[in-house]
């Protein structure tokens, strides 16, 4: 995407430096509102990336025990929430990769590869429904792929590090994962899942 299309991060929370300062310090309510600020976004990035709430859940606890762990380490060199973002994205994807129990992306179809990632993502608010039960019914690897792009703003560059993949392998994921998106919600089956997928 062009430079300043970018979608703001979910995670893009002001974070007040008394409260950082005082959750580096150890004080459990400054640790609280860390929890209250971020528990959304990270458990909508593990329910994306993971596909099932249980999972999600154990990510959200997983990711905040670790922020909260390694707090006196964030040194400031980034936004804190980038910072913890990036922590819960790692944690979403070690779940991922622990709990694989079928083919988690979209093959190849016909070999070549559309530019889409630089179209947005198919439009389907009117049917929040509808995006809810296309987007669970894609591969898990493809829709992480789709999220973090489309919803988080990583780049193909940072997805293929996250995922320890190719940035090939990101590109051709986003484009197959739109082509899918897009006809599930054309055909309205966005309830139709592939054999064994959350």
């Amino acid at each position: 995407m062009p430079v300043g299309t970018r979608p703001a991060s979910s995670f893009a929370i002001d974070l007040p430096d008394a409260v950082l300062a005082r959750a580096r310090a150890g004080d459990r309510s400054a640790f609280e509102q860390v929890y209250r600020r971020f528990e959304r976004p990270v458990f909508t990035l593990a329910l994306r990336i993971c596909g099932d709430h249980e999972e999600a859940s154990e990510v959200l606890q997983e990711t905040m025990l670790k922020v909260f762990d390694r707090i006196r380490d964030f040194r400031g060199d980034s936004p804190f929430w980038a910072w913890l973002r990036q922590i819960a994205v790692n944690e979403a994807l070690m779940k991922l990769r622990r709990g694989r129990r079928h083919a988690d992306e979209l093959p190849l179809e016909d070999g070549s590869e559309a530019a889409d990632d630089l179209a947005p993502p198919p439009s389907a608010a009117a049917d929040a429904a509808l995006l809810q039960r296309a987007l669970a019914a894609l591969p898990a690897t493809t829709r992480s792929v789709l999220w973090l792009y489309h919803a988080e703003g990583y780049t193909h560059e940072e997805i293929a590090a996250a995922m320890n993949r190719t940035i090939s392998f990101s590109k051709s994921q986003l484009s197959r994962g739109l082509r899918r998106l897009r006809a599930l919600l054309e055909s309205g089956t966005g309830s139709t899942k592939e054999p064994g997928h959350a």
